[in-house]
């Protein structure tokens, strides 16, 4: 029987015989996949437990042929495979006949294969082939997306409170909107200023400053707030701390193109009553981003945007003809506004 589940929903299950874990965020992923193991038992490594990956995938039909010798179940986990990523226009053609050979050797033995075994198919991106199908039919396929921000901001809080640190509402959104939205990072950084900050004491924002990495986006906006404001030295503090940290020169121009474009695309949403959000393509995780995104609108006028973005478009074209140098570029852009 099917079951499509979350990975709350997982943790409240029983021990299942089959298992699709996939999506992007990773750290729940990891944290429902450990859980497993655990549920499972004591683990032997070639003996009860079993991993198979790209180099191996020929040995998976053999292994669950062979009984759990000496055992009652193997584990047998499945990760990072082409069986279940998308193929493009030209199919591999023995990828196909791989996917088709498992799917075919699940559906006569199901019966022996879950009676013998507990196997976990681990990926971040997935096709729904006929493997998926017949995943989805004979077992529990979970999902782990990345959360909302409230849902994210509340973790956060937790994990202070356990450590008996303060963080106040500001502080957390601040920190998410520093730091980006995948679990992983932030539980790294949290973790940095909760050791800091010690029992008792109180993470402020001129902690996070100091002390987290910041998601490049993140400083994007850092150095477009102080090109709105006209605030040359900051404006060209933060673009020299993006080349000192070996952020290509190329990428940052990039990024500040894409990053004006939305603005202007933010102002003309204003002008003709469109909606931000879905004209941004933006995420149910990224919703936060929408009063960023027309806050730094404000800054500018739309005519000052046109002008930015062709300033971009001309950089670009004279470094490639040998003319103007990437960072000179930029910081003539960043004076000529701020002037």
């Amino acid at each position: 029987m099917s079951a499509a589940t979350t990975g709350n929903d997982l943790e409240e299950q029983k021990l299942s015989s089959i298992y699709l874990l996939h999506g992007k965020e990773t750290y729940l992923l990891e944290n429902a996949l450990k859980k497993i193991k655990k549920t499972f038992g004591e683990l032997h490594d070639g003996l009860n437990y079993i991993k198979i990956d790209n180099t191996n995938i020929s040995r998976l039909i053999s292994e669950l042929q062979t009984p759990p010798f000496g055992f009652d179940k193997k584990l047998i986990i499945i990760r990072d495979t082409e069986l279940l990523k998308k193929q493009g226009k030209k199919k591999n053609t023995t990828i196909s006949e791989s996917i088709e050979k498992l799917v075919e050797y699940f559906n006569e033995n199901i019966d022996d294969i879950k009676a013998q075994n507990v196997i976990v198919f681990v990926e971040e991106e997935i096709d729904k082939n006929n493997l998926y199908k017949m995943l989805e039919k004979n077992g529990t396929v979970c999902e782990f997306q990345p959360e909302k921000v409230p849902d994210i901001a509340k973790r956060i809080k937790f994990i202070c409170n356990s450590y008996n640190v303060n963080v106040d509402n500001y502080t957390v959104s601040y920190f998410i909107e520093s730091c980006g939205t995948n679990l992983q990072d932030l539980i790294n950084e949290i973790r940095k200023l909760i050791e800091y900050a010690g029992s008792g004491g109180t993470i402020s924002k001129e902690d996070i400053d100091a002390l987290c990495i910041k998601q490049f986006d993140s400083v994007i906006f850092d150095l477009t707030d102080s090109l709105g404001q006209k605030n040359v030295a900051k404006a060209l503090e933060v673009l020299k701390n993006l080349i000192y940290a070996k952020e290509p020169v190329q990428k940052i121009l990039i990024t500040l193109y894409n990053h004006f474009k939305k603005l202007y695309i933010v102002k003309l949403c204003d002008k003709y009553k469109q909606d931000v959000s879905k004209n941004l393509s933006l995420k149910p995780n990224q919703a936060f981003l929408v009063s960023k995104y027309k806050r730094q609108a404000g800054y500018f006028s739309e005519d000052a945007l046109r002008a930015i973005l062709s300033q971009f478009v001309k950089i670009d074209e004279d470094y490639k003809i040998g003319n103007v140098d990437l960072n000179v570029g930029l910081e003539s852009v960043i004076c000529g506004y701020c002037s």
